[in-house]
């Protein structure tokens, strides 16, 4: 498997989580969409990446492959950061690629 660096962890985001952030939604979505933005790049290879958020559902794109999945926080929570961690997983997944995030760095195996 040929692992691809993504992206860096977006940090900042970590400040988006409630309580220090207000959020009405129940799912950290202004952390999340912070979170992903990082993720929206060109690949070395030329095949773009694309991650979006509209509600529960998280849409990522690896070139001509997309994948989507929910935030799902009774399966997943309460715990933000694994809510993301685990819709991110599966909807690469389902994109035909499986993600890693290791010291601070998100990665794709494909």
């Amino acid at each position: 498997m040929a692992r691809t660096k993504l992206a860096d962890e977006n940090t900042d985001a970590l400040k988006l989580i409630p309580p220090a952030q207000p959020d009405g939604s129940g799912i950290g979505a202004n952390y999340v969409d912070a979170y992903i933005q990082a993720m929206n790049v060109d690949l070395d290879d030329g095949r773009k990446v694309a991650c979006r958020r509209k509600g529960l559902k998280v849409t990522l794109t690896l070139g001509d492959h997309e994948g989507e999945a929910l935030l799902r926080r009774i399966e997943n929570g309460p715990d933000l950061k694994n809510i993301l961690r685990r819709c991110l997983e599966e909807a690469t997944s389902a994109a035909g690629a499986s993600l890693v995030v290791e010291d601070g760095t998100i990665y794709l195996e494909e």
